[in-house]
């Protein structure tokens, strides 16, 4: 009995939040190799159509590193990358595309098949994601996009059919140039556009760390002002850096709160949009 009361109180406890956030939208990025494992993937998915149940609109937008590097390597070539950026040629840009589209759509399927109704969208084929040329540092990246502008109206189109718009992060140039993009500044771009009530970031980490080998040194909120001291302070480091810059640029541009949690916890995404205490770390304005 015990047991059965626990779970009411779970449900009366997330109750609030659904109201809150109903008739919103949610963008969450899920990393490619996140999205390999088959257990993790099943809880997302549950999660982001658990979203769409209660009224709110989730959009996904996937990466694929692990696929891409591995058909690199089998082609011959061998993966580079700057600053956590994939240089990326002619050839390396085919098999970006043939890897995005083929994790596009094996993860739209998997929600119809968990019950949900989903659509892929790729960045090229429904111009979502309009891009130019990124200048890195001075480095020749290749095709390597920075974000121009995007199109919302395949993804609004998307939520007046109660449809899960699943995204892969390829952008396309004026002259129908195809661009590799970064899957958090997608991300980040996409929720800003969308004016979206929450960009979740998943990870391989608990959230952002003071102490990066001590999980109990969780952060479970921060400013904007606060984590940009962190990175100034060199305690939000590496691949940390660009998910916080990420989530700070969504919030300077509308979006209400950004998150960044495990996505290795089961169900990480309702533990922290439905619960009083969440699991990861919030950065708001």
């Amino acid at each position: 009995m015990q047991d059965i009361i626990k779970k009411a109180d779970v449900l009366i406890e997330a109750l609030p939040y659904i109201r809150r956030f109903k008739g919103t939208s949610a963008v969450i990025k899920a990393g490619g190799s996140m999205m390999e494992d088959k257990d993790i993937v099943k809880a997302v998915l549950e999660d982001i159509i658990f979203l769409g149940s209660v009224g709110i609109n989730p959009v996904l937008i996937h990466g694929g590193g692990p696929r891409i590097s591995e058909k690199m390597r089998q082609a011959g070539l061998k993966p580079k990358f700057v600053d956590g950026l994939r240089v990326t040629d002619a050839k390396t840009m085919k098999i970006v595309e043939e890897m995005l589209d083929e994790a596009n759509a094996e993860i739209a399927n998997h929600i119809k098949e968990l019950g949900g109704n989903a659509k892929p969208l790729c960045g090229k084929a429904d111009k979502i994601i309009k891009a130019r040329k990124l200048k890195h540092k001075g480095k020749d990246m290749g095709l390597v996009g920075r974000i121009s502008s995007i199109n919302t109206s395949p993804i609004k189109k998307m939520f007046e059919s109660d449809t899960i718009p699943v995204i892969s992060p390829i952008g396309i140039g004026t002259t129908g140039c195809v661009f590799n993009i970064n899957a958090d500044q997608a991300a980040c771009e996409i929720a800003a556009a969308l004016k979206a009530e929450k960009l979740v970031l998943l990870t391989d980490t608990k959230g952002i760390l003071r102490d990066e080998s001590d999980e109990e040194t969780l952060i479970p909120t921060l400013t904007i002002t606060e984590a940009e001291d962190l990175i100034k302070r060199n305690i939000i480091q590496a691949g940390m850096i660009p998910k916080v810059k990420a989530a700070v640029t969504a919030l300077n541009k509308g979006v209400k709160k950004t998150h960044i949690i495990d996505g290795r916890t089961s169900h990480a995404i309702l533990l922290e949009i439905f619960t009083d205490r969440g699991i990861g770390t919030e950065i708001i304005r």
